[in-house]
């Protein structure tokens, strides 16, 4: 599920804006509005995405989130043949907004 950047700009606060590294240096945006995940779009409906995090900082910055977090998801289990797990090897990490850009 999607939503505008546009929109959620309209909102007073939501729950937590996530930044998910997906490879070495490519980044992504996800919402979490009344417990539910939104991937944010552009005004064309394009994923947001950039090659760095401050970059999506900078257009995320009229967004109000309570917390906002990087989130990566790691292969090493599969890359070293361990056998699924139910539960994930995914990190949160809390992340600031410090407006360095």
């Amino acid at each position: 599920m999607s939503m505008p950047l546009n929109k959620l700009e309209k909102f007073f606060y939501f729950d937590k804006l996530v930044i998910h590294s997906l490879d070495l240096a490519l980044y992504q945006v996800s919402v979490v509005v009344d417990g539910k995940e939104h991937f944010v779009t552009d005004d064309k409906g394009k994923f947001l995405r950039a090659h760095s995090i401050l970059e999506l900082q900078k257009q995320c910055r009229n967004l109000k989130a309570n917390k906002q977090v990087l989130r990566q998801q790691s292969a090493y289990d599969e890359m070293v043949g361990q056998p699924s797990r139910n539960n994930t090897n995914e990190l949160e990490v809390l992340l600031r907004d410090n407006e360095l850009y």
